[in-house]
């Protein structure tokens, strides 16, 4: 079905998210004052609201209504590749800067409770939009946004000063926070970590709260909303899926498929067995999610044949073990080969069962508490810990 015209533009996105719940009726005259499109550059090319994939450049010289239907979709809109590396009009490797999902930008909003008198700090200013819709609520002098990519925080300033609106945007490493303007009430990184910088702990007030993109290596996220203590700690549940870009002083380095068989044709010197466990029942982002924290120091990647199969690759960071399981449609028994001190398929088979028997847990029943000694992340409560 056609929308009608009356719902295309600010209106019909305010409407989708009102229905979600994402946009609550007290941040409406921040989304009417701060609108999206002075935040959004020329050329963006579309995502996809339920995934990771982008679609074509949509050019607003070339074609307006394309580019203006693409603001206000509820989908997030890639600005920048390859830290700016690819300037051509396909896609480029690796989407390194943003316009996140409008609900996934108001969901964070809420879930970090943002609301006057609150001082904030963002991680990761991006287009500048989420510290224009902070700046309105709490006022400029309240928001301070640290963006690591001076083309990016430059684009940022320029779009916050068109809109009227004059936060601190910093040029620096966000793991370092903004010690100078501290104490913050709220953190808001807009850009996935592994690991929660204690400076961002440091610099927050008792009982102030910190919203970030939390995932290990492996696959999967979540938004955790840390609560911080008096102690010195920071806790709490997580609260919903995310997919955010990494931020970049937490991108992962690694090795070649090569250097795992080391010049050798497969299965090398792996060990072959078989399961019943399909690898299309782990794909999924909170499986996915729930794995990485019994099986640490691990990622995959998959092989795709053009009949349906495929191969899944599990890696140890450590490039000592690897694991393969190839995939066929309708098969009940999957071959599986490993190698090395870790046995990755066996790990992450056991992993997902621990999983079946919590219950198949959703995001918001896993927590992360974090203090000067790294992340721990917990099910249900903080005494139930997790192997991470």
């Amino acid at each position: 079905m056609t929308k009608r015209k009356e719902e295309v533009g600010p209106s019909g996105l305010a409407s989708a998210l009102v229905a979600s719940g994402a946009l609550t009726s007290d941040w409406l005259p921040a989304f009417k004052a701060v609108p999206r499109d002075m935040f959004v550059p020329a050329r963006i090319w579309p995502g996809i609201a339920a995934g990771t994939r982008q679609n074509a450049l949509v050019d607003r010289d070339t074609d307006p209504d394309a580019w203006l239907a693409a603001v206000y979709s509820d989908i997030p809109l890639t600005t920048q590749w390859d830290d700016g590396k690819h300037t051509g009009d396909d896609v480029g490797r690796t989407p390194t800067s943003s316009n996140s999902q409008p609900r996934m930008v108001f969901g964070m909003l809420g879930d970090a409770d943002v609301h006057k008198p609150h001082k904030a700090m963002e991680i990761g200013a991006g287009t500048g939009w989420n510290a224009g819709l902070m700046s309105f609520r709490l006022g400029s002098e309240n928001v301070v946004s640290i963006e690591y990519d001076p083309e990016v925080a430059k684009g940022a300033i320029s779009n916050l000063r068109d809109a009227g609106l004059s936060p601190l945007v910093i040029v620096g490493d966000g793991r370092l926070g903004h010690a100078e303007g501290a104490p913050y009430d709220r953190v808001i990184a807009t850009c996935s970590i592994g690991e929660v910088p204690y400076a961002w702990v440091e610099q927050t007030v008792a009982g102030g709260v910190i919203v970030a993109p939390w995932g290990t290596g492996y696959g999967g996220e979540a938004i955790a909303r840390l609560v911080v203590g008096e102690d010195g700690t920071a806790s709490g549940h997580f609260t919903r899926s995310s997919a955010f870009m990494r931020l970049r002083q937490q991108r992962a380095d690694r090795a070649q498929h090569n250097a795992y068989l080391k010049g050798r044709e497969w299965p090398a010197d792996g060990v072959r067995s078989t399961t019943t466990l399909s690898p299309a029942d782990i794909d999924g982002w909170v499986e996915q999610f729930a794995i990485s924290l019994r099986v640490p120091g691990t990622f995959w990647s998959v092989e795709s044949d053009n009949d349906g199969s495929y191969v899944v690759w599990f890696y140890s960071d450590d490039t000592r073990s690897w694991a393969s399981i190839d995939y066929e449609p309708g098969a009940s028994e999957y071959l599986v080969v490993q190698s090395g001190p870790r046995r990755l398929w066996d790990e992450t088979e056991a992993a997902y069962r621990w999983w079946e028997e919590q219950g198949h847990p959703d995001f918001d029943r896993f927590g992360l508490t974090v203090d000067s000694d790294g992340d721990r992340a917990w099910l249900d409560t903080p005494d139930n810990l997790i192997r991470v």
